[in-house]
Parts: structure tokens; sequence; C-alpha cells
């Protein structure tokens, strides 16, 4: 039988973003297996497989102190149920030390880290806790996550697939015809948000009849830092008349609809995201939908490999759209290749080899 597994999201308050995603691709391949799943106090009412219990329990203000009681709490329980922490980072492995109160046994605590920034202070303060903690056991998407990790003292470091929204898998193609250029997730700035509302600019400046989507999502509490507000000030002095936007936090149903017939601009600091997992570009694929996207990246080595896309290095409005030109010139066969991306990934990218790796 399997163990009884704590999956833990604190900033789960809503059914977009990553957070939603990567959840939800795990809760639907529990099955009947026990899982209790911690979230935000705002989180929705969704049901999941039988075997998971949802517990709505972190104010924004104050998760990290929840955080610690509840670790300490699961931790001494002696039940032998598993932790795992969905979307970890360095806060939650020093919680988890003090939490501890001694070394962690095996098989108890695993912690999948989407990316990591480090610098000598905090690979210093990480090798520390490695030590105290051996039996802590660690997961990354991409090598160079799990060779960081590694580096930091946690031998067991694992590369474990990024969980990917699961769709239908019938392999039926159907073509769309084009709805836009849409920018789907949060505005942020290392999400290039600002190229965005200059494409916005450009198209209205040159009359041009190319429809516009934009999801604009804040972080997971619904804020946004002052950059981005300056920039949705100029978003709102927009007059262009093909620019729809969906505010706030989408129903799943609602955000995946946005990829009908689009094609998904992602232009995203190349830095940031040279070896960093996009959800959205896995969501995108999955919906057949063609990304552009920027070179040297996680995300441009996907599309290359499908010739689901474009691959550009400058994100000026006048290259995005020759990007675009040039996917519309033959969209069927862009839309095509995109599904069968996402019909690989969501193989490749299955939350299946999460779950083996959660109850061995």
């Amino acid at each position: 039988m399997a163990p009884h597994v704590h999956l833990i999201e604190s900033t789960l308050t809503g059914e977009s973003g990553h957070c939603f995603s990567f959840v939800n691709s795990v809760c639907r391949a529990w099955g009947d297996a026990p899982l209790t799943l911690w979230v935000g106090r705002l989180a929705p009412s969704i049901q999941f497989t039988a075997g998971v219990e949802v517990k709505r329990h972190f104010f924004r203000r104050v998760r990290r102190l929840q955080s610690l009681f509840l670790y300490c709490r699961l931790l001494h329980s002696g039940d032998k149920s598993r932790i795992f922490i969905a979307t970890a980072g360095r806060t939650d492995l020093m919680l988890l030390d003090w939490a501890g109160a001694g070394q962690i046994l095996p098989d108890q605590v695993y912690l999948y880290f989407h990316w990591l920034r480090l610098n000598p202070k905090k690979q210093e303060q990480l090798r520390r806790i490695a030590t105290r903690q051996p039996n802590l056991r660690t997961f990354g998407p991409t090598a160079t996550v799990v060779a960081d990790l590694r580096e930091c003292g946690f031998k067991s470091a694992e590369l474990i697939p990024y969980p990917i929204s699961p769709v239908g898998r019938n392999g039926v193609f159907q073509p769309s015809d084009f709805s836009g250029i849409l920018f789907a997730g949060a505005a942020r700035q290392d999400k290039g948000f600002d190229r965005v509302v200059d494409l916005v600019e450009y198209l209205s400046q040159n009359n041009a009849k190319i429809p516009v989507k934009l999801q604009r999502a804040a972080d997971h509490y619904e804020r946004y830092d002052l950059v981005i507000k300056a920039q949705l000030d100029r978003l709102a002095q927009s007059t262009y008349p093909l620019l729809a936007i969906k505010s706030g936090t989408l129903l799943a149903a609602d955000y995946a609809a946005l990829f009908t017939g689009a094609i998904c601009l992602q232009p995203y600091n190349q830095n940031d995201f040279a070896d960093r997992i996009s959800g959205v570009t896995l969501d995108a694929l999955s919906a057949g939908c063609p990304v552009i996207v920027p070179a040297d990246t996680w995300m441009a080595r996907v599309v290359e490999r499908f010739a689901a896309g474009k691959v550009i290095a400058d994100f000026s409005p006048a290259v995005v759209l020759e990007a675009a030109a040039a996917i519309l010139a033959e969209f069927a066969q862009f839309q095509q290749n995109a599904f069968a991306a996402g019909q690989t990934l969501q193989a490749e990218n299955s939350a299946a080899h999460l779950y083996r790796a959660l109850t061995a």
C-alpha cells in the first residue's frame, strides 16, 4: 500500500499559475492512494481523485510561521507519513531543519526545487543544512538544478520531469483559425511584461489588425510590484481596439481556452530562464498552440526539438511580428507540430514519475 503523503503548497489560492498546474497534475496522478493537500485558505473547491483530502490552511501573512508549526506537527506525528514540499525554497529547508529538532528520518521529507538562485552565502547555508539533514530527498526538473543541489551537499538529488497539466490524449489534431497573440500567466518583470505592452503600443500606433489577448494575472496574492504597476498604467492608456484583457485568476477551463487558435508569446528574461521550466510552454504545446520564446533557454530547446514555434533573441515589436508572421504563413503545420509536441510531453512529463518517486 502506498504511504500517506502530505503535499504542501502554501501559496496555492486559485486555479491559474504554475502552483495549481503542478498540484493538479500530481493529484490527478494519485488515484486512490492517500494524499493530504495543504493549501491557502482562498484555494478553490476542487474535486480531485478519491484519495485526496484538501485542507485550506494557510493565511498569506503568516504562512511561513504556519509552515513551521505544520512541519513540527507532521515530522513528530509518528505515523510514518511523508511530507512533500511542491515548490520548495531555501526558507523551507531552514524551517524543516528547525522543526526537525535533530536529524530528520529517511523517507520522511521530499522537496521539489523548480529553480535555484544561489550565491556563495546561500550555497554555504544550504551546505550546512545538507550536512545536518542528510536524509532530505530533493528533486529538480533540470540537470542544472540537480547539479546545484548536489554541489550544496544534497547527494540524493534526483531529476524528476516537471509535471505537465494532463489533457485528453486522443491523438486527433484539429487546427483552429488564428485568434490572436497571447500572453498567459503572471505579469512579472522576469516574464517580460513590458515587452508585451511595447507590442500593444506598436500595434496601436501602426493601426494594425492583429488581435492580442492578455491574461493579466498577478502573483499568488493578487499583488503587483511598482515596475509592473507602471506597465499596467501604460496598458490602461492603450486604445488598441483588438486588445482583450482577462484580469486576475481564471478557472482552469477558461485558462485552457485562451490557447485555442493563439500564438503564445513568451518574452521571458533569457538569463532567468536559461535552464528553467515554463509551465506556460507546456500548457501551450499541450493545447496545440505554437509559441515564440527566447533563444538559449529550456523553452527554445523544446521549440527547436519539435519545430513548434519560433525562437528569437530580440523581443522588439517588429521582430515579434516577423516571427508571428512566419508562424501564420504555415499556421496549420505549426499547430500540428505543437500538438505533437504536447502529446509527447504529456508522456515524458507525466506526474506519474513524481508519484513513483514519492511512494517508492
